[in-house]
């Protein structure tokens, strides 16, 4: 099994492995790798490690060194450039009358490429865009269009739950998320309470029904459909919260609650 280390270039992105070739490192090093856009610098995020060839894309491509403080110079350099290159192409967009929102702008390590991230209701032509820009900035200019998600990650917030966003806070990759999954927790499907701050579905839809997925080998104590008493009278059970253990009972008023197994009896 080749030796890997994990790489992250965003503080909650995706962990990419190199081959730290015979350079000691640990959690929190910045280094200097070669990706395909170029040299960049990352932050060790996963210790070297063996790891099998099943998981990893190879050939990999090595870590070149540990960033000394010119490097780390070189970066703040680059930071400062990447917000004066996103007010610049803001300006170039009014000009050309573009319906984009830039997000994020970010520079190579050696300067020779500028990423540019934005959103769209649709497809942009920014082929002109794209020669003013790099007349302007004198490199080589990437238009990068991204989604809704993205766009929520980068900004980060609150969710309704009251906590910081999933996407913002410890999700590195989106996954998936279907209706299907808010159907089979017995949720609303009301966009507006099933829905995030991006305007799609809950990220944690998914992690959650992975939790429903394990315990569906156990049958709901009581039919969904049987007639039951409960201490609030007698009515029809509609769904069966498996991680509560609650069974929900329609009255024949039109309202509905949930109890607890013990306090449900089918009637005869």
């Amino acid at each position: 099994m080749p030796l890997v280390t994990g790489i992250r270039f965003k503080e909650k992105g995706k962990v990419y492995y190199f081959d730290p070739g015979d350079i000691p490192l640990k959690a929190g090093d910045k280094v200097l790798v070669e990706t395909v856009k170029g040299i960049e610098i990352g932050v060790v995020a996963a210790e070297p490690r063996d790891v099998p060839d099943d998981n990893l894309v190879l050939p990999l491509r090595k870590v070149i060194r540990p960033a000394g403080k010119e490097d780390l110079d070189v970066a703040e350099r680059n930071e400062q450039k990447a917000v004066e290159a996103l007010d610049i192409a803001a300006q170039k967009i009014a000009q050309h009358g573009l319906e984009m929102r830039l997000v994020d702008a970010e520079y190579t390590f050696d300067s020779s490429r500028v990423t540019l991230y934005f959103t769209a209701d649709g497809r942009v032509d920014f082929r002109e865009l794209v020669k003013d820009l790099a007349s302007a900035l004198r490199t080589r200019v990437e238009l990068r269009q991204i989604g809704v998600r993205d766009e929520a990650k980068f900004f980060g917030g609150l969710g309704p739950c009251g906590r910081e966003l999933c996407c913002a806070s410890f999700l590195c990759e989106f996954q998936p998320v279907s209706i299907r999954m808010a159907k089979e927790q017995n949720l609303p499907l009301n966009p507006s309470k099933i829905s995030g701050t991006c305007g799609r579905l809950l990220c944690c839809l998914r992690f959650e029904s992975e939790s429903v997925d394990v315990g569906k080998t156990q049958e709901p104590p009581i039919d969904i459909g049987a007639y039951v008493i409960t201490p609030a009278g007698e009515g029809k059970v509609t769904g069966y919260s498996q991680s509560k253990g609650l069974l929900t009972v329609l009255f024949e008023d039109g309202t509905m609650s949930e109890f607890p197994e013990e306090e449900v009896d089918v009637k005869k």
